[in-house]
């Protein structure tokens, strides 16, 4: 089993930014998909940013409204998963999920049916 547990979000003002946290333990393969999701009121979860480690190497994607403004990266050392959220607008508001699964390479999915492990999710509201 893996637990998965986020922190960070906060509220903040719109072009502030933000940095989650995203905690692992138990076991986690070192071949992994990690992702980042966020739901808000009323919407249907969507991915925001995957990133794959392995053999393969490492490969990060992202949902087309965040590029440029978000970055994911992991600290293997850690078992921690990050999104770094500059620029932040308020329609980024939302509860932001981080999730894990093992097994595949290509991790980038915009449905929550693709991961196996969630955490509990950290909210993020930007006002403007």
């Amino acid at each position: 089993q893996v637990q998965l547990a986020e922190s960070g979000g906060d509220s903040v003002q719109a072009g502030g930014s933000l940095r989650l946290s995203c905690v692992a333990s138990g076991y986690v393969y070192a071949s992994r998909c990690m992702e980042w999701f966020r739901q808000a009121p009323g919407k249907t979860r969507e991915g925001v940013a995957s990133i794959y480690t392995g053999a393969g190497g490492r490969s990060t994607s992202y949902a087309d409204p965040v590029k440029g403004r978000f970055t994911i990266s992991q600290d293997h050392a850690k078992n921690t998963l990050y999104l770094q959220m500059n620029n932040l607008k308020p329609e980024d508001t939302a509860m932001y999920y981080c999730a894990a699964d093992f097994g595949r390479s290509d991790c980038w999915s915009d449905s929550a049916s693709e991961y196996k492990y969630w955490g509990q999710g950290t909210q993020v509201t930007v006002s403007s």
